[in-house]
């Protein structure tokens, strides 16, 4: 289980050589031992190859995730956590968990399986009830499977906390729209390599990719070795790459996409939707990188990437390797949800406005809509339906006379 299958090195007969193996992982454990710098750890990670063995990536992954500094709440880590306020979320982990590891590991009885699901469960609520400000979301459980079979329960909590809250953090916001802000890269991503794809594909809005993206493809990669050298690349690389992992997919399909009409965007989003069962990892890894290097995001167009959130993980782990905290995680969070609740509250101001726009008069509305925008953005959400709608319709029936 805890080997990848990816290797370079083979025999004469194409079979792998297990003293080569043996030796490269050697070498792999002492590298990541002793790097001073977390940048050889992830050129390790991207290399061809990967990782290798979970013997390496129990030190490596850690590094990549800042997990294996001392922790930034030592107040929170003294408390047991079983004594903590039950998290709002916790009966949705409890369904989930029970449908985990269904694919790997392989050849476990029924109460080694069981035994996992346990230590899933507390790994999923250890996090939730530290960290309660987190939502869960389905397919999380996904992620910490994988995380918890590498790297066992001791070191997944630490792990799967930083992960949560400075990789993933758009995915465990109240709301979904942040998640949706990385699906709307895919067709900026897809018209800088291939127009005509894009254009055949525009009718069918990317909710296709949202299964995949959410769960670092854990929820749709059904062999270990092959996830876990996935991961190898993802914890290595920024935020934004997983985006353009899937674009790649996109693009490997490319004949087998234009053949459907681009008039059957429900044919196109089925297809989409179907994760391809066979897939060159090594090929679609180094695909990835180079398409990442040839079109960065802040070169993409229809400006997709002003539309991301200074607060984002998209933006916040760009040319970062080192650095943020727990807390800085739960400082980002806390912009974000404020951005949210701005947004709200905007839609909510423009939906009333514009019932009420004959009664207002056109120009007057729309004077209305951009001063109360402006309004909401620079100051609190505090209000807005109390002494802040008081305000706006005084100011409506100024405009009526």
């Amino acid at each position: 289980m805890g080997q990848s299958p990816v290797l370079s090195d083979a025999s004469g007969d194409g079979r792998p050589n297990p003293t080569s193996t043996s030796t490269r992982v050697a070498d792999l454990i002492g590298t990541c031992t002793a790097a001073k710098q977390l940048s050889t750890i992830a050129a390790l990670a991207s290399a061809r190859g990967g990782l290798l063995d979970d013997r390496v990536r129990r030190i490596a992954w850690p590094r990549l995730l800042g997990s294996d500094a001392v922790s930034a709440h030592p107040e929170k880590a003294a408390l047991d956590w079983r004594f903590l306020p039950k998290h709002r979320d916790e009966d949705q982990v409890a369904l989930d968990v029970n449908r985990s590891f269904i694919y790997y590991p392989m050849n476990e009885s029924e109460q080694q399986l069981d035994r996992r699901k346990a230590e899933l469960s507390d790994v999923i609520i250890e996090v939730l009830r530290r960290h309660p400000m987190l939502c869960y979301f389905q397919g999380f459980h996904d992620i910490v499977q994988v995380l918890l079979l590498v790297l066992g329960k001791e070191l997944a909590v630490d792990a799967v906390s930083h992960l949560s809250l400075i990789r993933i953090r758009d995915f465990m916001l109240p709301s979904l729209s942040p998640s949706l802000v990385h699906l709307g890269l895919l067709p900026a991503i897809l018209f800088s390599v291939d127009a005509k794809l894009c254009q055949h594909l525009s009718r069918t809005q990317p909710f296709f990719a949202l299964a995949a993206t959410l769960t670092l493809y854990a929820h749709e990669i059904e062999d270990y070795g092959a996830i876990a050298r996935l991961f190898d690349f993802l914890l290595a690389e920024e935020a934004v790459v997983s985006v353009y992992v899937f674009a790649m997919i996109i693009l490997s399909r490319r004949e087998e996409l234009l053949e459907i009409p681009a008039d059957e965007p429900e044919m196109l989003h089925y297809t989409l939707s179907k994760f391809p069962k066979s897939l060159d990892m090594e090929e679609m890894i180094g695909q990835a990188k180079a398409l990442v290097a040839e079109h960065p995001p802040e070169r993409l167009p229809f400006r997709a990437w002003r539309k991301v959130s200074s607060c984002s993980v998209l933006k916040t782990t760009r040319g970062v390797r080192t650095g943020q905290t727990l807390r800085d995680g739960e400082a980002f969070f806390a912009m974000q949800v404020i951005q949210l609740q701005r947004a709200e509250y905007r839609q909510k101001v423009r939906l009333a406005l514009w019932r009420h726009r004959k009664a207002a008069g056109g120009i007057g509305v729309a004077i209305v809509i951009g001063l109360v925008s402006i309004w909401i953005q620079k100051g609190g959400t505090e209000g807005v339906y109390s002494v802040g709608m008081r305000k706006v319709w005084a100011f409506v029936r100024l405009l009526r006379g």
